[in-house]
């Protein structure tokens, strides 16, 4: 069996030094292969419409502007590029800017090669991956203290199957359709989510259900009362 064409990576960061390092991504992982880099919004650009990566890594602060805009820009006109978010900010608010902005996956530069070679790896798949640390300043005060410290434990199977696919940046509309409910009962699943995570948008759902382990059960939703 023939082995399936690597995984595409474009490097965003205005320092070269960091450039430099993150190739080290491509030499500890044969499925990843670097096919350039960029040190501004506008010369990413230009490198996202040439090389059609699969996966840019990308800096949230640039000498140009700012990186989010650049996330705007290719999740509007190329929407299958996904993004992973290197930086060194864990401010919630601009965490929860980056969801907004499309970002598929957000880590702290502390992280070593072999964790972004994995991050890279799940956001093609199509998994939202996000740093554990960012769950400790940005879980709302009402969902700190329940199961253990875990708020997804208090979710029903339905509640966290609705969720995983909003994290994945799904609207109502495409996830009745992934998961074959109607729009209706997907608003109530969602709405019982915020409920119980004491949260009040998409975004804040989407962080809290990334920052956490998912507990021993994901059920089908359609079995469920609503």
């Amino acid at each position: 069996m023939s082995r399936p064409p690597p995984i595409r990576l474009l490097l965003v960061d205005d320092h070269p030094i960091v450039r430099t390092g993150l190739r080290l991504v491509e030499q500890i992982a044969g499925d990843i292969r670097i096919v350039g880099e960029a040190a501004t919004v506008d010369e990413a650009w230009l490198r996202v419409r040439e090389l059609l990566p699969h996966v840019v890594l990308l800096d949230l602060r640039l000498s140009d502007g700012d990186g989010l805009d650049l996330c705007r820009r290719t999740k509007l006109h190329y929407p299958n590029v996904r993004i992973l978010c290197l930086t060194s900010y864990a401010d919630p608010p601009l965490v929860l800017a980056a969801l907004e902005a499309g970002v598929d996956g957000y880590l702290l530069k502390h992280r070593d090669a072999r964790r972004i070679a994995d991050a890279v790896r799940e956001v093609t798949k199509g998994e939202p991956v996000f740093d554990p640390a960012l769950g400790q300043d940005a879980t709302p005060p009402a969902a700190a203290g329940t199961a253990a410290g875990n708020p997804l434990s208090v979710l029903s199977p339905g509640e966290l199957r609705v969720l995983s696919e909003v994290a994945r940046g799904l609207t109502d509309k495409e996830v009745s359709t992934a998961l074959r409910l109607s729009v209706k009962t997907v608003r109530h699943y969602l709405d019982r989510v915020f409920s119980k995570l004491g949260v009040h948008t998409r975004t804040q759902a989407a962080l809290q259900f990334a920052a956490h382990p998912l507990p021993p059960y994901v059920g089908e939703p359609s079995g469920e009362s609503t």
